[in-house]
Formats: structure tokens, sequence, C-alpha cells
């Protein structure tokens, strides 16, 4: 399915809460380099909402560990999520949050989230179970391994295609399967 067909069928699917005077929570979770991340840019421009990127919450050193990474969803800090942005999620309130730093592999910047009856959560373990019942809409995308290969090597080069077939995608098939994750959203695209 294409990227504006997905936006536009999510962009409905959020106006009529919106228009029907509902806050929402929106949770874009799915495979690396399905389009989560320019989905959720999309629906931020149309509708002005801000966005929480669970790339911001990956695992400091100390928590990178084998029992960790052996959890269906472990490889995000789900700890720190749960402090820092649930609560905002359901009351929707204006937030700040530091984000992890790749290349510093320390917490770095905050990010401001300012109020809004629409939050949209998107990256992989969005819908990790300790928080996809906060959300009441819950999107997920999926995209053939050839076409998600070539993304990765566009957008990261050979070194880091490696890194993501060797520890991240089977990490993330791994919570995709053992927590259900298509059966518990209310949209699935593949792309």
């Amino acid at each position: 399915m294409d990227i504006n067909d997905i936006f536009e069928t999510l962009r409905i699917a959020v106006g009529e809460k919106l228009d029907a005077n509902k806050k929402v929570a929106l949770a874009i979770d799915g495979c690396a380099a399905s389009g989560k991340t320019t989905l959720g840019e999309m629906l931020s421009d149309y509708f002005d909402a801000p966005v929480v990127h669970t790339d911001d919450f990956f695992l400091r050193p100390p928590q990178r560990t084998a029992e960790r990474y052996a959890e269906p969803g472990g490889n995000i800090d789900y700890e720190r999520f749960s402090v820092e942005v649930l609560p905002h999620i359901i009351s929707h309130d204006a937030f700040e949050y530091r984000k992890f730093d790749c290349g510093k592999m320390a917490l770095g910047d905050s990010v401001r989230i300012h109020e809004n009856d629409l939050i949209i959560v998107e990256g992989t373990y969005a819908c990790h179970e300790k928080f996809i019942d906060s959300y009441n809409i819950k999107a997920m995308l999926t995209i053939n391994e050839k076409e998600q290969r070539r993304r990765i090597l566009l957008r990261s080069g050979a070194a880091r295609l490696a890194d993501f077939e060797e520890k991240w995608i089977p990490l993330e098939k791994e919570y995709f399967s053992r927590c259900s994750i298509a059966d518990k959203c209310d949209f699935v695209f593949s792309v």
C-alpha cells in the first residue's frame, strides 16, 4: 500500500475521533524502514500534533543485557517511557523528556511536547504491552524483506544494514510474533 493511502486512512480515523470531541493517542508501530517516521510526520503536519519517537527511548548501556534483549520488546527503555511519556499520552498535557543520543550512548537534548488533543507515538515498540492500552488508535506497518533491505542500505549504509540484519530485525520479529502486535492493532498496512 502506498504511504499516501495509509496516511489518508489514518487521517480519516483520527479526524472522526477528533470531530467527536475525543482525544486521540495514536500508535504507529512496525518494521524497520517501513515508513513509520514519515507517516508520523505527515500526520503531525496535517493535524499540527506532536510526535514522540520510540527511537528516543533506546536502551542506555547499563540496560543492554542478554536478559533484557531476551524479553520481547525489551529493546526499549519502557521504564523511562512509562514515567516520562505514558501519563501524558493519557492526559494530553504538555510535557518534556530527554531523548537517547546514539552517538554519545547517553541521554541528550530535551524534547518538548505541547498540549494537544492528538498525540502520535511512532516507532518500533510503540505498541509494547506496557503501553498499548493507552492508545485509542493503533496501526502497524509491515514491509517485505527485499524492500526493507533496500531502504536500510540506502539510508544507513552497508555496515548498519549488517547490524539491522544480525540484531535489530530479529529482535523486532520476535517482539511482533510473541506479543501478537498485528492482532492488537486497529490497522495493519503492508508497504
